[in-house]
């Protein structure tokens, strides 16, 4: 992901200040106007955390690292700075996300139906369920009756998530409702990584100069 950023940020006419690997608090990152952190979950936190104290808008695509997310709302919102989170910045699952609401709300009329999210990545992604997995359940728990979501087995009011991991898959995710009669379903796949990369590097030309806490919704306004 950071080698396509790289290359499209440039293509955009962008100049990359920093590639950072390790070590973020030693940075001096006063050259920068955004950032864009795509790491792993143990290190998100810390590198969303030094950019905001930084007063560095930053832009981050990590899943696996939410259990501190609050607190990152919290210390962008103390330091009057800048953060948008994003479980996938494709511009195509964003549009997917809005139909998945939609479909969300529709669906509770029909109970016969029941729901299940399945997602299929590279085999190197290290978290599972995906973020935007868990971003489809929790749109579904927010417009409709079910209480929760679990990996492979749920209870009855909850959505399964089946997580597969497959050579070269840059990421797959279907929605499906199902009863006796038939099957209603939405789809999304990835062909590349470079939608990810682009709507990132889009999500930062946005929110540079900007101050609170956003997401991809934010950025789609101004799109439409």
């Amino acid at each position: 992901m950071g080698k396509t950023i790289e290359r499209l940020a440039i293509e955009r006419g962008h100049t990359i200040t920093h590639k950072i690997t390790h070590g973020i608090e030693n940075e001096d990152l006063s050259e920068a106007d955004v950032a864009i952190d795509f790491s792993v979950p143990d290190a998100a936190f810390e590198n969303i955390k030094t950019c905001i104290k930084n007063k560095l808008p930053v832009v981050s695509g990590t899943t696996g690292w939410l259990k501190n997310y609050e607190k990152a709302v919290k210390l962008c919102e103390a330091e009057n700075s800048a953060f948008l989170y994003a479980s996938n910045f494709s511009i195509g699952v964003n549009l997917f996300f809005e139909l998945n609401e939609k479909l969300a709300k529709i669906m509770d009329s029909f109970q016969n139906y029941s729901v299940a999210i399945e997602e299929v990545h590279h085999l190197q992604k290290l978290d599972a369920p995906s973020g935007t997995a868990i971003s489809l359940a929790q749109q579904i728990v927010s417009n409709s009756r079910k209480t929760g979501w679990q990996l492979d087995h749920a209870e009855e009011n909850e959505i399964p998530i089946t997580a597969k991991r497959e050579e070269n898959v840059p990421g797959t995710h279907t929605v499906s409702y199902n009863s006796e009669i038939d099957s209603i379903e939405i789809k999304h796949t990835a062909h590349s990584r470079e939608g990810f990369a682009l709507g990132a590097i889009i999500a930062a030309e946005w929110i540079r100069d900007k101050k609170g806490v956003f997401s991809m919704k934010d950025v789609l306004k101004n799109m439409t």
